[in-house]
């Protein structure tokens, strides 16, 4: 059986689901860990904020580490929480009777608003509990109140990360999202910093540090050193942040699944497109579709938003003495025709994913319409002056057409070949349309002995 590894938080719930234990869950889940719990209050929380706190009774917290150290082996666990000195305290006697590496997530007050641990229990935090962790990463307004110094550049972060390890704690991050998105990390034995420049990103933040901290814990469990789990922990939380949805009416949520369901949704457009390109290049008639500067057939991730989002044939389709050659590998941002197509029908309708290019000619359009196939098209004459042809095109046929139609045309322009996109949403789709045409215009050309090339 292989092992897994199984870690711990020691947090609040969140009602709303964002963060606390539940985000952290999800995170240990997302990274393969399993994750095993000791709840320590039940918050009435939701995306605008905390509306109520109950604390469990120390020995009820006390009894969730028991149960789960006493069956499981715990060598890494995170805290998040700990909203007064006697629950603060417990966690630390059990921290040390168990000898758990722990993490410290030094919460203080809940993204979206309202405070979560008393000022009487900082003290004991940095007293009892941060002496003997492993690893704590405040925030910037977290770390002011840890210790006692303003921090508006890199240099306070720093003086203020080696006050904070002054407690006894063998190392400290403190995360840059409310300064200059740079985190610097600490470690006490080597006095030596790391610091971990980053960006922006837009999205939700709701649940970040609990998320980052979980994350952090998870890749230190995989062995990994402090400043290279705190890189993999940066990474983690930015494609969580990106992958936020909006669950309420406030401060929305870090997605932790984000990067794992990116992953295989990436994965599964890949398999999509080989099975389609297996379709075209065993089909007999694809190759009358076939334009002068070739074929290409593309599928977008979810949520794409740049054409590395969007898969391609790397080369092209092409006719080989008649017959269709898929030449080069499958990969993303192969394309920049057809993924632009694409990426302009998604903010139409975001459930079209896919689209391969075909030739044009007058009867493959009539073989369209008699296939009840909605068709649109635009004239490169109208074309803006600086506008890229296919943003603008595609844009232009859709609303033309009120809704994103199964076909897009244009009748080309000087030095452009005319050319019909087919859409759908996956590229089997697409391709079994395509085919359907190519057998209808295939048995007309054959019938009217009809060279391909014509």
């Amino acid at each position: 059986m292989t092992k897994v590894t199984v870690v711990m938080t020691i947090a609040g719930s969140d009602s709303g689901g964002g963060a606390g234990i539940e985000a952290d869950i999800k995170t240990f889940s997302a990274l393969g860990a399993h994750g095993t719990c000791a709840i320590t209050s039940v918050t009435s929380q939701n995306t605008m904020g905390v509306l109520s706190a109950f604390d469990l009774p120390e020995e009820v917290i006390r009894n969730q580490i028991d149960a789960v150290c006493s069956d499981m082996h715990i060598e890494w666990a995170k805290s998040g929480m700990l909203s007064s000195p006697g629950i603060t305290s417990t966690v630390a006697e059990m921290v040390s009777k168990y000898g758990i590496k722990l993490v410290v997530d030094p919460v203080m007050a809940a993204e979206a608003g309202g405070a979560l641990l008393r000022k009487e229990a900082i003290a004991t935090l940095k007293e009892d509990l941060l002496p003997l962790s492993y690893v704590v990463t405040p925030n910037i307004s977290e770390a002011v109140e840890l210790s006692g110094m303003k921090i508006t550049n890199i240099e306070e972060a720093k003086n203020a990360a080696r006050a904070i390890a002054g407690t006894g704690v063998k190392a400290v991050i403190v995360t840059g999202g409310h300064l200059d998105a740079s985190d610097v990390v600490y470690e006490s034995e080597t006095q030596e910093f790391t610091v971990i420049p980053g960006n922006f990103v837009r999205g939700g933040t709701h649940g970040s540090g609990c998320t980052y901290s979980a994350s952090l814990t998870c890749f230190l469990a995989q062995g990994m050193s402090l400043p290279e789990a705190a890189r993999n922990a940066k990474e983690f939380i930015i494609r969580a942040i990106q992958g936020s949805k909006t669950v309420g009416k406030g401060v929305g949520p870090v997605n932790p699944l984000a990067g794992m369901l990116s992953d295989s949704g990436r994965y599964a457009v890949l398999e999509d497109l080989k099975e389609a390109a297996r379709i075209i290049s065993s089909s007999d008639s694809f190759g009358y579709l076939i334009p002068e500067v070739g074929s290409n057939i593309a599928m977008a991730i979810p949520d794409a938003k740049d054409k590395a989002d969007v898969a391609a044939v790397e080369g092209r389709i092409v006719r080989l003495r008649g017959l269709p050659e898929v030449v080069g590998n499958i990969d993303f941002g192969a394309s920049s025709h057809v993924a632009r197509i694409i990426l302009a029908a998604m903010n139409y309708d975001s459930r079209i994913r896919a689209a391969v290019n075909v030739r044009y000619s007058e009867g493959i359009i009539e073989i369209c319409r008699q296939m009840d196939l909605s068709t649109s098209s635009f004239d490169r004459k109208d074309e803006p002056e600086k506008a890229q042809t296919m943003d603008w095109g595609t844009c232009n046929a859709i609303e033309r057409h009120g809704s994103v139609p199964d076909i897009i045309y244009d009748k080309g322009g000087p030095g452009k070949e005319p050319m019909i996109r087919v859409l759908g949403k996956n590229a089997r789709n697409v391709t079994s349309i395509a085919i359907s045409i190519s057998e209808r215009y295939k048995k007309i050309q054959t019938e009217h002995a009809i060279p391909a090339d014509n």
